[in-house]
C-alpha cells in the first residue's frame, strides 16, 4: 500500500558523529541539505506482492552511500514519502518554500532533492520557476529500488552532492541529475520507462557530466524564467493554486473534452496540439469560447523536438490560434507549460499581457 502522509519535520541528520549534546558538523566540510520526498529511491520490493513500496527513511538513504561523509556534512529533511505519481502542484509549492527556507542563510551551500522519476522533470521545473535562492538545487532519484541487485540510488545521490559542491556546476538553476548526466529542469524529459538512463534533454543537450568526484561542464544555461510564489494565507498557512487542466488534442476530437475541462472551473487551459502546435476545427471553436471568457489558453505541441510555432493560418492552425488570442508554449512541453501557467496565474491573475510576456520569455522572443 502506498504511503501518502506528508511530513514536514527536520531529521537534523548528518553523516558523522552524534555526540550527546547534539549535532556537530565537521568544520572543514561544506554542508548540504538533502530533502527527501519519496519515490523509487526510497522504496523496497514487498516480498508478499513483489511490488515496490515506500520503505526507506532519509537516514537509510544516506547510510547506503559509501564515502559521502568524506565530502560533505549532509543534513536530511524529510518532506514526504510518496510515489511521485501522487505529487501535485500544491505539494511542489510547499517543497519550493521549504527549500528556500533551508537555503536562506550561510549554513548550506545547496540542496539535493530526492524525488520519484515519474514526475521528477515537472517537480524540478516547478522549483526552477519559483525558487528565490540562487544556490544549486539538484533533483535526483532512482530507477531501481533499494532491494534490487543493482540499485542506482546511492550513486545518483553521491553524484548529486558532488554537483552541489562543485565550482564547475554553478548558475544552472535547478537540474535533474541521474546516471551521471546533468539536465536543465526546463528541457529534461523522462524518455524510458525502466532504463536507468532515462532522462534526456533532446536537441538542447546535457549541461554536464559527473565522474570520479568531478563535474565536467558541457553547456551553460541559456535562460531561466523565474516567478516567485505569492505569500501564503496567514489564516491557513497555505495557498490553493489555480486549476489548469491539460488536454491532449487528437484526430477526430469533437471539443467535448476541452469543454468539460473548462466546466470544471478552469482558470487557464493548456492544449497539446499536433505538429507545430495545431488543433482541429472543433477544438478551435472551444478555445475561442474560452478566450472570450478571459480564460488564458496555452498551446504546446506533441513532438518531443522542435517547438509550437505560428505557421499555419487555417482554422485551428498555430498562426490562427495566436491571432485569436492563444499563447504558444514554444519548446516547453505541455506538462511544464501547465505548471508555468499555474504559477503565472497565481502571481498575475488572468492578466493576458503578463502571461504572454512570461511565455515569450520562455521562447526567447524579443
Amino acid at each position: 500500500m502506498k504511503q501518502f502522509a506528508v511530513a514536514f519535520g527536520v531529521l537534523a541528520l548528518a553523516v558523522g558523529a552524534w555526540p550527546t549534546g547534539g549535532l556537530v558538523e565537521a568544520a572543514a566540510l561544506h554542508s548540504v541539505v538533502v530533502v527527501t520526498t519519496g519515490g523509487t529511491i526510497a522504496e523496497k520490493t514487498d516480498p508478499k506482492t513483489g511490488a515496490a513500496v515506500p520503505a526507506v527513511s532519509g537516514k537509510d538513504l544516506i547510510a547506503a552511500v559509501p564515502g559521502l561523509s568524506k565530502i560533505a556534512n549532509v543534513v536530511v529533511v524529510e518532506y514526504s514519502n510518496i510515489d511521485s505519481s501522487q505529487m501535485t502542484p500544491d505539494l511542489w509549492a510547499g517543497l519550493s518554500r521549504r527549500v528556500d527556507q533551508l537555503l536562506d542563510g550561510q549554513r548550506f551551500v545547496g540542496a539535493v532533492v530526492t524525488h520519484g522519476t515519474d514526475t521528477m522533470a515537472e517537480g524540478a521545473y516547478f522549483l526552477d520557476i519559483t525558487l528565490r535562492t540562487n544556490k544549486p538545487v539538484v533533483f535526483t532519484g532512482a530507477m531501481n529500488d533499494a532491494s534490487t541487485p543493482d540499485p542506482d540510488g546511492p550513486g545518483n545521490l553521491y553524484n548529486a552532492v558532488v554537483q552541489v559542491l562543485s565550482p564547475n556546476a554553478q548558475n544552472w538553476g535547478v537540474t535533474v541529475t541521474l546516471d551521471r548526466y546533468i539536465n536543465s529542469a526546463a528541457d529534461v524529459r523522462k524518455t524510458q520507462t525502466t532504463n536507468v538512463m532515462t532522462f534526456e534533454s533532446g536537441e538542447k543537450g546535457y549541461l554536464g557530466y559527473v565522474f570520479d568526484g568531478k563535474v565536467t561542464r558541457i553547456n551553460d544555461r541559456v535562460r531561466r524564467t523565474r516567478i516567485p510564489l505569492p505569500a501564503v494565507s496567514p489564516q491557513t498557512n497555505s495557498q490553493k493554486l489555480p486549476n489548469v487542466p491539460f488536454v491532449y488534442a487528437y484526430s477526430g476530437a469533437d471539443g467535448s473534452i476541452v469543454r468539460a475541462a473548462l466546466a470544471s472551473g478552469a482558470k487557464g487551459l493548456v492544449v497539446e496540439g499536433v505538429g507545430a502546435g495545431n488543433v482541429n476545427a472543433a477544438v478551435d471553436d472551444v478555445i475561442v469560447e474560452a478566450l472570450a471568457k478571459k480564460i488564458p489558453v496555452v498551446i504546446s505541441t506533441r513532438p518531443p523536438l522542435g517547438a509550437a510555432e505560428p505557421i499555419y493560418g487555417d482554422k485551428g492552425g498555430g498562426a490562427t490560434l495566436v491571432r485569436q488570442g492563444a499563447t504558444l508554449a514554444g519548446a516547453l512541453e505541455g506538462a511544464k507549460a501547465r505548471l508555468l501557467l499555474i504559477v503565472a496565474l497565481a502571481r498575475f491573475g488572468n492578466d493576458t499581457k503578463e502571461i504572454k510576456r512570461v511565455f515569450a520569455e520562455v521562447r526567447g522572443a524579443p
